[in-house]
């Protein structure tokens, strides 16, 4: 037994199956550190709690482990409060352990070092649940709650404070340290036999799957029903790139959309209908299909969005597998082949042919490196392959571009990305503007010896935004940031460079990338793709 509750802690997440910690220590959260050296956690340490939220996100998202970080009272918490929106945005299973000061000084407003109004509150808005364990005998059972919610229940992020005086006290006894398996149950049967039975007698079902798909046999089931499979944004790569039912084209497209409303009866498998996924560029609501089913997780999802006219709720591997149990009638896997290759060829003439252009751009990448991880910013071609791209794998395209909308984001999820995945090459996909709000995390990529190519959209400032400011006939200002000198900074960090201005040179500094299996910055003259 762990001889204090910081000590205990430790303990209990390596009991819990965690093996990496993304954090910053500092002198009001030392405690939380004690014991960590000699477990089987490994520590990163980030250079700001934006970054650590940012690489836990990209562990989780890749590993389908919650990301844990440990952060200081006060600014560690205010830091990492717009990484936590974005996991909460996204359904990412992420757990934030954070100092606070000590018991007696919590909301005395006396100008204590760190004091915030309410440091759980604050947490609370970008999180399910906050907690604040203010004796030892709770961290146990809190402890318990939040992993079972991050690993049963809808993915999202927990937060977790514990006073100072409170991490240094005498750990209490907190008997078995294991969790309960099992995730939440199967809907009634009724509701399972009236799944199959529509699904048995649709003429022309269609798919739609989001990241809470992950996991469930959707090409089992899709070859059965011979639906098209639409995949949002986080469910790319849940059917193979060449599969003819598979759909790599985001719903806010109007192929996309006349794909789904010719459907009679439409499956939506761990979507929740947002924004960033069904109306892009909001030019008009998604319209509810003829006839829907939805499975999610959630229960609240039932009500928002897109109410369903069928409703099932629980996990969606199990969901599934339980209809491809049942009778879902003879197997038609050529039934919507055609229906599929149509809409994803009208889908990509949809796009700009700068777009078109910009997903040339990522398929050479997914062809030079077919096991790569795509991480993303909110940068062009990112914007281009959330409309348009077929990833090689599941868990291997995802972004801020959803979601919360964060910039900064991709070169600490990459980061995490690659802890999750180290045999796999990992590609941050990222503006020259977007690179500088965590440019700082440069640095994590040389300490964890990371396979990651950087590779920069170079467009000398917030080039997406100048457009948009053109397009609605503003004069643009503040949108010229000039960016650094790449290649001197990638030395300073002891990586290599390239500058390409086209595919061939993509390609070729791609090979070199993935020959050498180690960190290398590559500038992308945008204007050659733009």
């Amino acid at each position: 037994m762990a001889t204090t509750v910081g000590g205990q802690l430790v303990a209990m997440l390596e009991a819990f199956g965690v093996r990496h910690v993304f954090g910053i220590p500092g002198v009001h959260n030392l405690e939380l550190y004690r014991g960590l050296a000699r477990s089987k956690i490994r520590h990163v340490t980030g250079r700001h709690e934006q970054g650590l939220g940012f690489m836990a996100d990209g562990y989780a998202r890749v590993s389908g482990r919650p990301g844990v970080c440990f952060t200081i009272t006060g600014p560690g918490l205010t830091n990492i409060t717009t990484a936590m929106a974005q996991a909460y945005g996204d359904s990412i299973p992420l757990l934030v352990i954070s100092s606070e000061n000590r018991r007696a000084e919590i909301g005395t407003g006396r100008g204590y070092l760190h004091e915030l109004i309410d440091q759980r509150l604050m947490a609370s808005l970008v999180s399910g649940s906050a907690h604040r364990v203010m004796e030892p005998e709770a961290l146990g059972p809190i402890l318990r709650e939040v992993f079972a919610a991050l690993t049963r229940g809808r993915p999202r992020p927990a937060y977790i404070d514990i006073p100072r005086d409170v991490l240094a006290l005498p750990a209490a006894e907190v008997g078995e340290m294991s969790l309960a398996v099992g995730g939440p149950p199967l809907p009634a049967s009724a509701d399972l036999e009236e799944a199959a039975s529509r699904l048995r007698q649709a003429k022309v079902p269609v798919l739609l799957v989001g990241g809470g798909a992950i996991g469930a046999e959707i090409t089992r089931l899709a070859e059965h029903l011979g639906a098209p499979v639409v995949m949002t944004v986080n469910a790319r790569g849940l059917m193979p790139v060449d599969h003819p039912l598979a759909v790599p084209a985001s719903p806010s497209l109007t192929a996309v959309r006349a794909l789904v409303a010719a459907a009679d009866v439409v499956l939506a498998i761990g979507t929740e209908f947002g924004q960033t996924d069904y109306d892009m560029y909001v030019v008009a609501d998604f319209q509810k299909p003829r006839q829907l089913i939805r499975i999610d997780i959630d229960a609240a999802q039932m009500t928002r969005s897109v109410v369903p006219d069928l409703g099932l709720v629980g996990d969606a591997k199990e969901i599934v597998a339980a209809l491809l149990s049942r009778d879902l009638g003879v197997a038609q896997p050529s039934r919507g082949q055609a229906l599929a290759a149509a809409a994803a060829a009208a889908a990509f003439t949809g796009l700009s042919a700068a777009m078109q252009r910009q997903v040339g751009f990522l398929e050479v990448i997914r062809r030079v490196l077919p096991t790569a991880i795509m991480v993303g910013d909110s940068t062009q071609p990112v914007y281009a392959g959330n409309l348009y791209y077929a990833a090689a794998l599941p868990r291997s395209w995802f972004n801020s571009g959803t979601g919360c909308g964060t910039l900064g984001y991709a070169l600490p999820a990459s980061t995490g990305a690659g802890l999750g995945a180290p045999d796999r090459p990992v590609v941050c996909l990222v503006g020259d503007g977007g690179i500088q709000f965590t440019l700082g995390e440069l640095a994590v990529l040389r300490d964890v010896n990371a396979w990651t190519a950087i590779v920069v959209w170079n467009n000398h400032g917030y080039g997406e935004i100048r457009s948009s400011m053109r397009a609605v006939d503003i004069e643009p200002e503040g949108v010229d940031v000039r960016p650094p000198d790449f290649e001197p900074l990638a030395a300073a960090y002891g990586y290599g460079y390239c500058r390409i201005d086209s595919l061939e040179t993509l390609e070729r500094a791609l090979r070199s990338f993935a020959a050498k299996r180690q960190v290398m910055m590559i500038e992308v003259v945008a204007e050659a793709f733009e």
